[in-house]
């Protein structure tokens, strides 16, 4: 089996604050291998942004970061911002959710590509700026050549991601990491975004990670994913797994939320409830008061992550007591 080129193991991040420590993440563990593309999925608030930035080593030095994140062998965490700075956005590169304010609006695209690709490489600016406008091309800008030398603004929103996208693989990486890479973009743009990730993904031979709170994007995209929950992965596994065999109730409720295509007409299932406060978080289990499969224990004690079989995992006290899923939750 290939080495994982990702490996994270333990990690806790928590930001400190007047009221306490807000833990955004609690003991994560999970591995991304070359060529795979894991998605994360959750509710806001969850930790699948925090993570990812954790990764990139972009949270404030007040953050408070433990554990272990490896990548090709070598723990990130240990490494100094120089030594950073050579992997990101070369090695590891993001693709953050606003592109209206990831991009600077003084200067152009073309701009932004060439310093992208010339932070990584030695050559000239002649040259860094015919790659620019090759990956414009490559992302599915029309006319890359007189859109290279426009402004953000003269961008639509769906235009704007695709630089975005042309930017985080200018140095082909690695590990590119997309974070709700499809917000605030209408259906027919988002399935575009989508297209023009798998197909550079394929092309390239990247590693993805990909964040979303969309369900539908995941199951055409990924190979893998996990469900995170209030700090805590809350179930990994394949997609069959999670879409057809999930063994948690807060990825069922997800799933129950989603308007289904086939089958009879009914109404859709809304979690209720709240997460719940990252400061103060409830004993036991962080989803027993939302979730109706509780029991006494999950009020006493936190699940832990449970294998199931093969990759597939969950956390839950009661992880053998699920009915098969129908089709039409799933659909």
């Amino acid at each position: 089996m290939t080495a994982p080129l990702l490996k994270v193991e333990g990690l806790h991040v928590g930001f400190p604050s007047k009221a306490g420590v807000v833990q955004a993440v609690t003991d994560a563990n999970f591995e991304i291998r070359p060529g795979e593309v894991l998605s994360v999925v959750g509710e806001s608030g969850s930790g699948k942004s925090v993570t990812a930035l954790a990764v990139m080593r972009l949270h404030p030095k007040s953050t408070q970061i433990t554990g272990t994140i490896e990548f090709e062998g070598k723990n990130l965490l240990d490494l100094s911002e120089e030594e950073m700075r050579h992997i990101r956005g070369r090695d590891i590169s993001m693709i953050f959710q606003d592109p209206m304010t990831a991009l600077n609006p003084v200067f152009t695209v073309g701009d932004q590509i060439v310093e992208a690709i010339r932070t990584h490489r030695d050559i000239t600016k002649e040259k860094a700026w015919a790659r620019a406008v090759e990956l414009l091309d490559m992302v599915g800008v029309p006319e890359p050549k007189r859109r290279a030398a426009q402004y953000p603004h003269e961008y639509s929103g769906g235009m704007r991601q695709r630089a975005m996208i042309a930017m985080a693989i200018s140095n082909d990486p690695k590990l590119l990491i997309a974070d709700e890479p499809t917000t605030a973009l209408d259906v027919t743009v988002q399935a575009q975004v989508m297209e023009v990730l798998h197909d550079v993904q394929e092309a390239t031979g990247s590693a993805m990670m990909l964040i979303t709170h969309d369900l539908g994007l995941v199951a055409g995209s990924a190979d893998r994913m996990q469900v995170m929950y209030a700090s805590r992965l809350f179930e990994t596994g394949d997609l069959d797994d999670i879409f057809y065999d999930s063994r948690n109730p807060y990825t069922r409720a997800l799933l129950n939320s989603i308007p289904s295509l086939e089958g009879p007409k009914s109404a859709l299932e809304p979690i209720p409830g709240n997460p719940p406060s990252l400061l103060r978080p409830p004993s036991g289990c962080p989803f027993r008061p939302r979730c109706s499969m509780a029991i006494d224990e999950c009020k006493e004690k936190t699940p832990e992550l449970l294998t199931i079989e093969g990759a597939h995992a969950s956390r839950c006290h009661r992880v053998g007591d699920f009915e098969p899923m129908s089709a039409g939750a799933t659909s």
